[in-house]
C-alpha cells in the first residue's frame, strides 16, 4: 500500500531484547530477511518493507543498517565490530494466502517494536508459512468458482454466461489447487489456464451457445491478471523506485502478453480466425442490483479461495461495498477511466480505519480484494488480445489501461495521505501509518507528545 513518511516513528521499544543489546546477530539478520521476504510476498510495495527493515534494525539497537530491497532480492548490510557482515535473500517466488498475511503482519509489529526474540519470531514464521490453508481443497477450488460468478455479475449477469462462469471457474480454480505446491510450474499456469478458458469459451460459441467470449474470458483469469502488480509498479515509480517499478511494469506487461497469447492459442485450436477473435457479443439489459449482488458474492469466493482469517469476511465486505460504490459514482460523474481513483481514495483509508481504530484485520487483508476488485486488468488483457486483429485499437486500448492503472496508484496514494491527516489533525489516536500492521490497537498520545516526537 502506498507509502507515508517516517517522521511520526516511535522509538525503539526499551523493554523487549534490544535493550540488553542483541546476542545472536546472526538470527536477527535472517528474521529481517525472511519477514521481508514475506511482506513482498504479501503485496507489499519494496519502499514500505525497506522502512520495516529499518524500523525493526533500530528496535533491535543496529542503527546503522543499509538495507535495499528490490522485488527479487533483499540486501542487508550491518557493521560488526571494524567489519561490515552483508546478507542477501532472493524475493519470493509465490504469494501468500490472506491468513498468512495477516498473521505475517502481526509477527512483524512485534519484530519492529523490539519486543520478539529473534530464534521465536523465526519459528514463528516458518510456522506461518507452512501453515495449510484453513479450509479443505474442495472449498478452495469452490471459492474460486464463486468469486468468478460474481465478477460475470457485474460484468454481463445472464444466465448462460453465469451458469459458463461457473464451470470454468470452477476448472481453473482446480488447476491452481493442483499446481499449489509446485511453484516452478506458476510460469506457464496463466497460459495454460488462458488456452483452456479460451478453448472452452470459443467452442461454446460456435456451436450456438449465446455468451459474450470478452466479459466471460475474464472472470476466471482475474486470479492471473496483473492489474495490481501494475498498479504497485505505478506507485513504486512514483516514489523514486525506478529498478521495482520498472521490473513490475515490465513483469506485468509480460504476463499480459502471455495471457493474451493462451487466450489466441485456444481460439485457434478450435478453428476460430483471428478476425474473429473478439468479434461476438451479445447484447442484454443489466439489472443495476446484479452488480450490488456480484460484489457480495465475490467477497464470499475471495474469503474462502484466499482462505482469509476468521471474522474478517465482514470487514472484507464493507471495504469492497465502500469501494465499489465511490467507483461507480466516480464513473457517472467524471467518467470510467478515472473511476479507479475513487474507489482506492476510499478503499485506502478505511482500511486503516478498521485496523487501527476498531481492532480489525491488517490494511493489506481488507484492502487487496477490494483492489481486485476496482483494478480494471481485464481493460490491458482485452487490449493485448486485440492486438491479434486490430493493433491500432489495441495499442489505444492499452494506452487506456495505462491511464486508468495510473490513476488508480494515484488513489492508493491520495488515500493515505488523506487519512493520515484527518487523523492527525481531529487527534482521533495515534497513526502510525508507516507500514500496514504497525502499533495495532495504540491509544492516543497526549498533543505534547506528539509535538515532541
Amino acid at each position: 500500500m502506498a507509502e507515508v513518511q517516517d517522521a511520526g516513528s516511535a522509538p525503539p521499544s526499551t523493554t523487549g531484547p534490544a535493550s540488553g543489546g542483541i546476542k545472536d546477530v546472526g538470527a536477527l539478520l535472517e528474521l529481517m530477511l525472511r519477514l521481508g521476504k514475506a511482506e513482498l510476498a504479501s503485496g507489499e510495495a519494496v519502499t514500505q518493507v525497506e522502512l520495516f527493515m529499518r524500523r525493526m534494525a533500530r528496535a533491535y539497537g543496529v542503527g546503522d543498517a543499509r538495507i535495499i530491497v528490490l522485488p527479487t532480492a533483499i540486501f542487508v548490510t550491518i557493521e560488526e565490530g571494524d567489519e561490515d557482515r552483508t546478507v542477501l535473500s532472493e524475493g519470493p517466488r509465490e504469494n501468500l494466502r490472506l491468513d498468512q498475511v495477516a498473521d505475517v503482519y502481526a509477527l512483524a509489529d512485534e519484530a519492529q517494536r523490539g519486543t520478539l526474540e529473534p530464534a521465536d519470531g523465526l519459528l514463528r514464521l516458518t510456522e506461518i508459512l507452512r501453515r495449510p490453508s484453513r479450509f479443505r481443497p474442495l472449498v478452495v477450488v469452490l471459492g474460486h468458482a464463486i468469486l468468478t460468478v460474481g465478477l460475470a455479475l457485474i460484468l454481463l449477469p445472464t444466465f448462460t454466461n453465469l451458469l459458463a462462469a461457473a464451470v470454468l471457474g470452477a476448472l481453473v480454480g482446480g488447476v491452481k489447487m493442483l499446481n499449489r505446491d509446485q511453484p516452478v510450474l506458476s510460469i506457464p499456469m496463466p497460459v495454460v489456464a488462458a488456452l483452456m478458458v479460451s478453448a472452452l469459451v470459443f467452442l461454446a460459441v460456435r456451436y450456438g451457445l449465446k455468451v459474450n467470449p470478452v466479459q466471460l474470458l475474464i472472470p476466471p483469469l482475474v486470479t492471473f491478471l496483473p492489474g495490481a502488480m501494475l498498479t504497485l509498479a505505478m506507485v513504486e515509480l512514483a516514489y523514486g523506485d525506478m529498478v521495482s517499478g520498472t521490473s513490475r511494469l515490465i513483469t506485468g506487461f509480460v504476463q499480459l502478453v502471455l495471457l493474451a497469447f493462451g487466450i489466441a492459442a485456444g481460439a485457434a485450436l478450435v478453428g476460430v480466425s483471428s478476425e474473429a477473435l473478439l468479434a461476438t457479443s451479445v447484447e442484454v439489459g443489466i439489472e443495476p442490483w446484479a452488480a450490488w449482488l456480484g460484489v457480495l458474492v465475490f467477497g464470499v469466493g475471495v474469503y474462502l479461495h484466499f482462505s482469509a482469517p476468521r471474522w474478517s469476511l465482514l470487514w472484507m465486505l464493507l471495504v469492497l461495498f465502500l469501494a465499489f460504490a465511490a467507483q461507480k459514482a466516480g464513473g457517472l460523474l467524471f467518467g470510467t477511466q478515472i473511476s479507479g481513483f475513487f474507489g482506492t481514495l476510499v478503499a485506502t483509508p478505511i482500511g486503516y480505519l478498521i485496523q487501527l481504530r476498531f481492532r480489525g484485520p491488517p490494511a493489506m487483508v481488507t484492502f487487496l480484494p477490494s483492489f481486485w476488485l476496482v483494478v480494471p486488468g481485464s481493460f490491458g488483457l482485452v487490449s493485448v488480445t486485440r492486438m491479434f486483429t486490430d493493433r491500432a485499437a489495441g495499442l489505444d486500448g492499452m494506452v487506456t489501461a495505462v491511464f486508468v492503472v495510473a490513476s488508480i496508484a494515484l488513489g492508493c496514494l491520495v488515500g493515505a495521505s488523506l487519512y493520515k491527516w484527518l487523523t492527525e489533525y481531529f487527534g482521533w489516536w495515534w497513526l502510525q501509518i508507516g507500514r500496514v500492521g504497525s502499533y495495532i490497537g495504540r491509544i492516543a498520545q497526549p498533543k505534547r507528545a506528539r509535538k515532541d516526537d
